[in-house]
């Protein structure tokens, strides 16, 4: 049973390097998660879903049970996930179920079984709400958590580049609210009316529905236009550079458990295994682990 259930786990979680069972298995339930965000955006076509609505309900069908065993078996082997904390199975279970990808994973099955439940529910939010479907491709990478990682280790400069640019959104409002509101009474009837002007002028996005006609206005809004590049393009940097320390740092720790494992001239199975574990969870490809073994293990031959 302990066996069984380790097994599972380690299919259902991220494929380590050589377990071809594991990273087909990865393989084809992302294509699956592709193929009903295909299906779903079909499906708000009204002619294809004239014509495939029974074939498309089927795959729904498909997909929902697939979807269902798979959560099932998450479940099922979370006692046996190193990456769980607890003492306890119920405590790894409920761990996994209450962590991001064990609720996005319930979420990808309430819509459909919503649309079951309630015939008459409003397809068009269903639709939308089954396109969460597309978080779960987080089992298999860590882009989301990286971001939010980056953002946290850099959230004091984040949190400062978001207070210049709130200066420049209640700024550029009230301005523009005092230019435009005697010439444009409908269009900046208030200050808040004005911030989607100022929101879309900032992030330089400019749709034109709503512009200044007046001489000051116009020179507001050239103003806040440059406030905006610079604003938004501090927050870009910041999370730029919070990703590359990040990548630095990641490979710096992954160097230092290759070179400590090197230390006796080998790397033993238990080693490989470590290390293959940091890299999956460092997001670092098998190339770019190969080459780092590579190098240190060279270099080592070079000491000794």
């Amino acid at each position: 049973m302990r066996v069984a259930q380790q097994r599972v786990a380690e299919i259902m979680n991220k494929g380590r390097l050589g377990d071809r069972v594991s990273k087909r298995v990865d393989l084809a339930l992302s294509l699956l998660i592709l193929a009903n965000l295909i299906a779903v955006c079909l499906e708000s076509v009204d002619s294809i879903a004239a014509i495939y609505g029974p074939q498309l309900l089927a795959f729904e069908m498909i997909s929902v049970s697939i979807f269902a065993a798979e959560y099932v078996l998450r479940l099922w082997s979370a006692p046996k996930r190193s990456d769980l904390d607890g003492e306890t199975a119920t405590a790894k279970r409920l761990q996994y179920m209450f962590s991001f990808t064990g609720i996005v994973d319930l979420l990808a099955l309430l819509p459909s079984f919503l649309q079951w439940l309630i015939p008459g529910a409003d397809l068009r939010w269903l639709r939308v709400l089954r396109m969460i479907r597309l978080l779960k491709l987080s089992h298999y990478s860590s882009a989301l958590e990286d971001l939010i990682s980056a953002i946290y280790e850099e959230r004091r400069a984040f949190g400062a580049a978001l207070y210049l640019l709130g200066i420049a959104l209640f700024l550029a409002s009230a301005l523009i609210y005092v230019a435009e509101n005697k010439v444009q009474p409908q269009v900046f009837s208030s200050i808040p009316e004005t911030m989607w002007w100022a929101i879309i002028t900032l992030t330089t996005v400019g749709y034109g529905d709503v512009s200044p006609i007046t001489p000051l206005g116009k020179l507001i809004g050239a103003l806040t236009a440059l406030m905006g590049v610079c604003t938004v393009a501090l927050l870009t940097g910041i999370v730029g550079n919070a990703f590359a320390n990040q990548l630095q740092k990641r490979k710096a720790i992954f160097e230092a458990e290759v070179d400590h494992a090197l230390a006796d001239g080998i790397i033993t199975s238990d080693e490989a295994a470590h290390i293959d574990r940091l890299r999956q969870e460092f997001n670092l490809s098998e190339e770019h682990a190969r080459a780092i073994i590579a190098s240190l293990t060279e270099r080592h031959r070079k000491q000794l």
